[in-house]
């Protein structure tokens, strides 16, 4: 499109070229899930490989790695790029999920080298105290998503379940409810898989993938 200009001294018409706006750059542009999704996964998944008994208790250290450097940062990226578009749910899901993973990993590295200076007779309870503070939460914050798509709510719910089983199996020392809380981690891993594919469809053009339709409309 060009815009015409008119001025008394300069006779015939000048046709300029129009100035288009900016494109937006940074904060302001994209969706932010296209990094959160995946880098949520990659943590769920060390998790419930963990949980299930592939790498040994006495190795369980290796997820801190994946939890802190990877998902914990990456969630905050998430959390600010969702905050600077001004999406306030985005931002919620993911500044949520970036503190659960952050405090999990210095859980464990505390734990391990007795940085917080528990009894050994208390880690249990201790223990079971942070799981039981994020479950609530969770559950609040599953609550808050039902006027999303379905999908959306599925995840937090299973993130749910898997603190719940976990607490228990913490309480208990039920090895079995462990592995059950690895399985559902498993499960919320693979719809957060899903949830990435749909989103890199829908940023390429597509017209992405079912979610299925929000609990309450």
């Amino acid at each position: 499109m060009a815009s015409v200009q008119h001025t008394e001294a300069a006779g015939p018409a000048i046709a300029l070229p129009a100035e288009e706006p900016a494109a937006a750059t940074g904060f302001s542009a994209g969706d932010p899930q296209i990094l959160g999704l995946p880098i949520f996964v990659v943590g769920s998944l060390a998790l419930a490989f963990s949980l299930v008994g592939y790498v040994p208790p006495t190795a369980a250290g290796i997820v801190v790695p994946v939890i802190f450097a990877a998902t914990g940062v990456g969630l905050v990226i998430s959390t600010l790029w969702a905050a600077g578009l001004g999406q306030t749910m985005v931002a919620a899901v993911f500044g949520l999920f970036a503190g659960f993973w952050l405090s999990f990993a210095v859980l464990l590295l505390g734990l391990f080298h007795n940085w917080f200076l528990i009894p050994v007779g208390a880690s249990t309870k201790s223990i079971a105290l942070f799981l039981i503070c994020w479950s609530i939460v969770m559950f609040a914050l599953t609550v808050a998503t039902v006027r999303l798509p379905m999908s959306y709510t599925a995840v937090i719910a299973l993130v749910v379940l898997a603190l719940v089983l976990r607490t228990i199996g913490v309480l208990n020392a039920d090895n079995s409810l462990d592995k059950a809380a690895g399985y559902v981690a498993f499960a919320f891993a693979a719809l957060g898989i899903y949830l990435f594919l749909h989103i890199a469809e829908t940023a390429m053009g597509g017209r992405g993938y079912p979610l299925g339709p929000p609990l309450v409309k």
